[in-house]
């Protein structure tokens, strides 16, 4: 029986995989490397651990991953300041769903606590999850299962007691390894067939999340 949601956060709760696309591009630029789109699509959800040799890998030892993240940082930041961000579609319907049926909820994300914290804020709900496990309290993030394991042990469960909502190829591996139920809501790529063979579901919004949980209690 379904007992628990796990919720990604980064393009599944808020809109920001976009920005931070945007600005990785923008600071490795100005690094001198030339950084599109698709390099940033291959390190959604991974941890630095895993992150940072992959970048190396496509643009050289040169490359260096902490002082880009950084300036990438500073700028996404300043936007946030002054622009806020965006819930994506349908996450406060789903959240009224979870608290009517008594189900718990936690954030499973490769972002570290205090920006995790800060999102949550400013969308008004960090007090509607009933735990954080972020990428800085964790050795082996995303893909590595260890992310959404502390996230049902967090919550008292076993990991195929909770449904996993992920946006990214990364994150639903850690779910699907972790054993939970991995549900796909894609942001800016949809699954490919081999990803679809991890998956117990792809919805196109939060919205329609709702349903996946009624068909598992």
């Amino acid at each position: 029986m379904l007992k628990a949601v796990l919720f990604d956060m980064d393009g599944l709760i808020t809109d920001t995989e976009k920005l931070l696309s945007h600005f990785w591009c923008l600071s490795a630029k100005s690094f001198g490397f030339d950084m599109r789109p698709e390099h940033v699509l291959g390190i959604r959800s991974l941890s630095a651990k895993f992150a940072e040799p992959h970048l190396k890998g496509i643009f050289g030892d040169d490359f260096d991953y902490y002082a880009i993240r950084n300036k990438r940082r500073e700028m996404m930041n300043e936007y946030i300041e002054e622009n806020g961000i965006e819930a994506k579609p349908g996450l406060y319907v789903l959240l009224d769903h979870i608290e009517e049926l008594g189900l718990k909820c936690a954030v499973c994300t490769a972002t570290d606590l205090e920006r995790t914290k800060w999102y949550l804020g400013l969308l008004g709900i960090c007090s509607r999850f009933d735990a954080l496990v972020c990428g800085d309290m964790i050795k082996n993030g995303k893909p590595k299962p260890d992310t959404y394991l502390e996230g049902a042990r967090a919550l008292g469960l076993f990991p195929e007691e909770c449904i996993a909502l992920e946006d990214s190829p990364n994150g639903i591996t850690s779910a699907y390894t972790a054993g939970c139920i991995p549900v796909m809501v894609p942001d800016l790529s949809q699954p490919d067939d081999e990803l679809k063979k991890k998956l117990y579901a792809v919805c196109d919004s939060l919205n329609d999340v709702c349903s996946v949980i009624d068909e598992l209690i």
